[in-house]
């Protein structure tokens, strides 16, 4: 019996560290960023420029950056999920085994580049090809990130999601195909439905990597703090802001005090994005 206990406790000791990192992060980016809320004051996050080097006025306005994220992520995500989908169907529900076990590991490899070989990718190939295709005088851009962070993401997608159509019984195809369903009917309508909610936690991983990614959004979208929703225009996103400003701002200045809150931003959207998944989940579930 004891020993029933020590294990319970055990499991719940571990399942508990993750909240406790969690909280443990907050605070800690709370205590960096604290002194910001009293000067300059909150209000200064809602400013529409983000200029944390000046001679006249400093302005430290989040909504361009907030505006830059949401578009590269926007332009990753519409590019993402339906190629990510499609490659999971085929390779779950139509490709031979040889083809799987071809398809399965490029995607894979894929996943293992690291960010900043795709950065360089970017950079010297796709830049240049949409600087071209549009008649741009530059081809960094946010459709140049969106389209590179799409690279990044189509293997978490694709991996998850096909993981979660391979865990769908045969039991649900058999019975579709037993009342006449075709393979192609059988697929949309009963096994990619039953497979919902593993597709949509892979999406929402492939939208916290995009989120996150920063060397390859540094590299190829300009880096301009504009608010924008053209994909054609420069923009700077909230990663790329910390990566590209910490290592030279001065410890416990207000600059420094605004990146951290940046790096709270980040962690709420993150967090909102985790409760909606689980919304969406949890009423699926209803409905089943």
């Amino acid at each position: 019996m004891w020993k029933d206990k020590v294990i319970h406790l055990l499991l719940v000791g571990t399942a508990s560290t993750s909240i406790l990192i969690v909280l443990l992060i907050f605070l800690f980016l709370g205590k960096e960023a604290g002194s910001f809320i009293f000067e300059p004051g909150l209000k200064e996050l809602f400013d529409r420029s983000w200029i944390p080097v000046s001679f006249v006025r400093e302005r430290f306005g989040l909504l361009p950056l907030l505006s830059g994220s949401a578009v590269v992520t926007a332009i990753a995500m519409v590019t993402t999920v339906p190629i990510s989908v499609l490659a999971a169907v085929y390779i779950a529900e139509v490709a031979r085994p040889t083809e799987r076990e071809i398809l399965k590991p490029f995607i894979e490899i894929l996943a293992g580049i690291p960010s900043v070989v795709l950065g360089f990718f970017g950079l010297i190939v796709l830049a240049p090809l949409i600087k071209e295709l549009f008649g741009l005088s530059s081809g960094l851009n946010a459709l140049t990130g969106g389209i590179l962070l799409a690279l990044m993401a189509v293997p978490t997608v694709v991996t998850i999601s096909e993981d979660a159509i391979m865990s769908v019984p045969f039991s649900y195809k058999n019975a579709s195909l037993a009342l006449g369903a075709s393979e192609l009917q059988t697929i949309w309508k009963v096994t990619v439905p039953a497979a919902l909610p593993g597709i949509i936690a892979a999406i929402m991983l492939g939208v916290g990597r995009v989120i996150g990614e920063t060397m390859a959004v540094l590299m190829v979208t300009g880096n301009s703090a504009l608010i924008t929703l053209n994909p054609l225009s420069p923009v700077r996103t909230m990663t790329a802001t910390i990566a590209a400003e910490m290592g030279e701002v001065p410890i416990g200045s207000v600059h420094y005090q605004a990146l951290f809150c940046i790096g709270i931003t980040l962690l709420i959207i993150t967090f909102l994005l985790n409760v909606v998944a689980r919304v969406v989940l949890n009423k699926y579930g209803m409905k089943k």
